[in-house]
């Protein structure tokens, strides 16, 4: 599985991971039943995929206040997201 993914191009270029560096082989791990895999790799799959899932149900069922919903969502997903990255680039430079 890891020949048909595509390589970070941040982390060719210039050597350090982007914020979505692990994000597709997270995704594998959560296919395979790997939860655990998953959380180290990338933190941030599960907060991204109840946002997916979110608004995927959302194009079908509206809910009143899901303008809420979403933003939470989203600013969930983007403090873990941020909140991961420095977590490891603070132990990629110790």
């Amino acid at each position: 599985m890891e020949e048909f993914m595509l390589p970070c191009l941040n982390k060719q270029l210039f050597g350090l991971d982007c914020l979505g560096c692990g994000a597709q082989r997270s995704l594998v791990f959560v296919f395979q039943g790997e939860f655990g895999a998953a959380f180290k790799m990338f933190p941030a799959i599960y907060p991204i995929l109840i946002l997916l899932l979110f608004l995927f149900i959302n194009l079908f069922i509206k809910f009143k206040g899901d303008w809420f919903i979403k933003i939470g969502l989203i600013v969930l997903s983007a403090l873990t997201l941020i909140g991961a990255y420095f977590y490891k680039m603070s132990f990629m430079i110790n």
